[in-house]
């Protein structure tokens, strides 16, 4: 196991903690409190709700023949709730168990990424390898997270795979946003930083490259590609959303009744928060961090697999803050009028339109991708002429980090690219 590097921060995750821990509690009480209200107090069946009572006298009355007793007698109320406190208590023990040993692991990570060969502002160009005279990929991450994802560790790297296969790997490095990106708007990293970064590698290779996005990534280099076809010379979208209505009546609903707070917080720090766009994550599956950190508790952490969570979850919590006209263009122009798939999202003046598209184009598709449902990245796969799909069996982080990765999505991925 590596040893912690001198120096090295406490761990804050799960981000932001006092809300997992807050949902977790929250969780556990209303399975206190659906067990209380509207009981007549002379009840054998006292501490059972009224919905509860009513579903059991429904089979009992189906099944009388297996009830001599009334339908009161079939729980028996005390043991009933002793049982679930003794297990609401253990939940929670294990939660805060599994929470200290993450936090505390000895595995820090220490790949290192290669020196910029281009930077505009906070954003840079890695070349992480590759023949110097094969075709070149650029790869785009999401704006949201820390780009080494797709560089996680020495068996989990597409970036290192694509250049061991014989394409020339380069990452848009985003960084975190100074003070002039937190007033960028989607428009000026498209602009201002995509378009200039192909540009660069267009001189120093010589000829147009492919492009790449994961997640949102994806989203901004088809704007690209519709943009400027002479700088790239295939597109890969890998996990890319697009039709943003898919599936998400849940977060659309939250981002139309809290708009007037997200619109007071945005303007007031400037940004998306870290700790915002963790919890707008988590509000998908409120319950995956508890079962996530019970099940950690329950691991050997010297185990490999245990090194791998502590890895994959440090990067989960490592993310960046949003500049605020972005994140307000992504909630309520994306999230909230669905502008991608009603092709009114505009850059520079000029509609994307999948559509217009030339590259050949391939569409990598998780279906277990809870984040992005396969339904939104399909829509923007079948609006592109040329494009190639291709469905991987596995869900949106595991596209990149899971062990299927290599041979499910690295392999096919760089053969792709090697066929244009």
């Amino acid at each position: 196991m590596d040893a912690p590097t001198p120096h090295t921060p406490p761990r804050l995750g799960p981000r932001p903690l006092p809300l997992h821990l807050a949902t977790e509690g929250w969780l556990l009480q209303m399975s206190f409190a659906g067990l209380m209200p509207g009981l007549a107090p002379s009840s054998s069946a006292s501490v059972l709700s009224k919905p509860v009572q009513r579903l059991a006298a429904e089979y009992v009355h189906q099944n009388p023949e297996g009830f001599a007793a009334p339908w009161q007698s079939v729980i028996a109320p005390a043991p009933f709730v002793d049982a679930l406190t003794r297990e609401a208590k253990t939940r929670m023990e294990q939660l805060v168990q599994g929470i200290a040993r993450y936090q505390t692991h000895a595995f820090h990570r220490t790949r290192t990424a290669p020196p910029p060969v281009w930077a505009s502002g906070a954003a840079s160009l890695r070349d992480y390898g590759g023949p110097a005279k094969g075709p070149a990929v650029v790869v785009v991450p999401s704006l949201i997270n820390c780009g080494y994802i797709l560089d996680l560790s020495d068996d989990r790297s597409l970036l290192a795979a694509t250049a061991a296969a014989g394409v020339r790997a380069f990452l848009l490095d985003w960084g975190e946003p100074g003070a002039d990106e937190l007033n960028f708007t989607i428009d000026d990293y498209i602009l201002r930083v995509m378009i200039p970064a192909l540009e660069h590698v267009k001189k120093i290779t010589g000829s147009s490259s492919r492009l790449a996005g994961y997640c949102m990534g994806g989203t901004l280099t088809a704007a690209v590609a519709a943009l400027r076809p002479d700088l790239i010379s295939g597109l890969a979208l890998l996990a890319a959303p697009w039709n943003f209505h898919a599936e998400s009546a849940a977060s659309r609903a939250f981002i139309t009744n809290f708009r007037p707070m997200i619109d007071a917080m945005i303007s007031t720090t400037g940004c998306a928060s870290v700790d915002f766009l963790q919890a707008m994550f988590a509000s998908l599956d409120p319950t995956l961090v508890g079962r996530k950190f019970r099940g950690f508790a329950a691991r050997d952490v010297s185990s490999d697999a245990a090194r791998r969570f502590v890895e994959l979850e440090d990067w989960l919590n490592d993310g960046i803050p949003l500049a605020g006209p972005v994140a307000m263009q992504c909630l309520f122009g994306w999230y909230g009028e669905n502008q991608t798939f009603e092709n009114k999202w505009a850059v520079n003046g000029i509609v994307i339109d999948p559509q217009k598209i030339s590259t050949p184009a391939l569409v990598m598709i998780p279906s277990h991708d809870r984040i992005v449902p396969p339904e939104s990245a399909k829509a923007l796969a079948s609006r592109i002429p040329n494009c190639k799909t291709l469905n991987v069996d596995l869900g949106h982080i595991g596209m990149m980090a899971g062990g299927c990765a290599p041979k499910l999505v690295y392999e096919p991925f760089a053969q792709w690219l090697k066929s244009l």
